[in-house]
């Protein structure tokens, strides 16, 4: 498993647009401050805008804020909008040919569960901490 740059980028921009506190921040900032591609950025912010976890506004006032609280918005929730479902082995996924033979999917499900636990336990806000 690989955790793309737009996963990593989208949660760096989420975290200084939680460092704002509900100020509006322009995309060129967020760009520049975080060392971003402005372009790159646009597309992950849309991405994320869409599934509701920023806001957008338009025009010389505009800029992004958070769609909800940081302690609202969990850091699964954000990686799995720019990634998509986070599956390790495709057995976990659909049902495998070998079934209750295989000895190895006990590990790859507790590993599973690993990962959706922790990218499910932590919020924007324990980031600020």
């Amino acid at each position: 498993m690989k955790i793309s740059t737009k996963s990593q980028y989208g949660l760096r921009a989420m975290v200084y647009l939680a460092k704002c506190k509900g100020k509006r921040c322009s995309l060129k900032i967020i760009s520049q401050k975080e060392n971003i591609s402005f372009d790159y950025l646009e597309k992950i912010l849309s991405k994320l805008e869409k599934a509701g976890l920023v806001k957008a506004k338009k025009g010389v006032q505009g800029g992004y804020i958070l769609g909800r609280k940081p302690s609202k918005i969990k850091i699964g929730e954000i990686v799995r909008t720019l990634e998509g479902e986070i599956v390790l082995v495709r057995c976990l996924k659909h049902i495998c040919p070998r079934g209750k033979k295989c000895l190895t999917r006990t590990f790859w499900k507790k590993l599973q569960d690993s990962i959706d636990k922790a990218l499910n336990s932590l919020t924007l806000a324990d980031l600020l901490k």
